[in-house]
């Protein structure tokens, strides 16, 4: 574990970066977001969670998966360009071993009774890490109504009336932002 001090100043070797996103991709099958946040901020203190919160918050705008946008953007503010990519296969190393042996196994034995519900039980636990992270990130916000009303209809649009995430967040994201720039002002 690197103990270095949180910020632009910690120093941060390609072979940690690959070691700590292997960790975090090997923890969180179905998952790896709570894993990397706890190994980023928690562990490694490579981030503060702030900073982490930050990163995840642009993350979500990228297109593709959070958690490989989270990998080359940390890897590449530590790394450059081999950084990103040194994360990135750190990241999928051993979930992609893994997801390539479950195709072979689920295609020769998927027809077993029992199958589908261990299915349903491992896509249960990682909606939990996906929560439990969403609270843990939650600690660090501003608890504010302007806040809570974006998050409430945020929630009421994409959670209660369906509609899709992408339009959603391209409205409220700048009228956020207007918000806030409006409230400093």
């Amino acid at each position: 574990m690197t103990s270095a001090p949180v910020g632009d100043t910690t120093r941060v070797t390609l072979g940690e970066l690959y070691r700590g996103f292997f960790t975090a991709g090997a923890r969180g099958f179905g998952g790896a977001m709570p894993w990397a946040r706890r190994m980023l901020v928690e562990e490694r203190r490579w981030l503060t969670a702030q900073e982490f919160i930050d990163v995840f918050g642009l993350c979500n705008f990228l297109p593709g998966p959070n958690i490989v946008n989270v990998s080359v953007v940390v890897g590449a503010r530590f790394g450059g360009v081999r950084g990103a990519v040194v994360a990135f296969l750190g990241l999928l190393t051993l979930p992609f071993a893994v997801v390539l042996t479950l195709a072979v196994l689920y295609s020769r034995f998927g027809h077993w009774p029992g199958i589908d519900a261990l299915l349903r039980g491992v896509g249960a636990a990682a909606g939990g890490l996906v929560l439990a992270t969403g609270l843990k990130m939650a600690e660090g916000l501003p608890r504010t109504a302007l806040a809570v009303g974006f998050l409430l209809v945020a929630f009421a649009a994409i959670g209660l009336l369906r509609w899709p995430l992408v339009p959603v967040l391209f409205t409220l994201a700048p009228l956020s932002v207007l918000a806030a720039w409006l409230r400093r002002a």
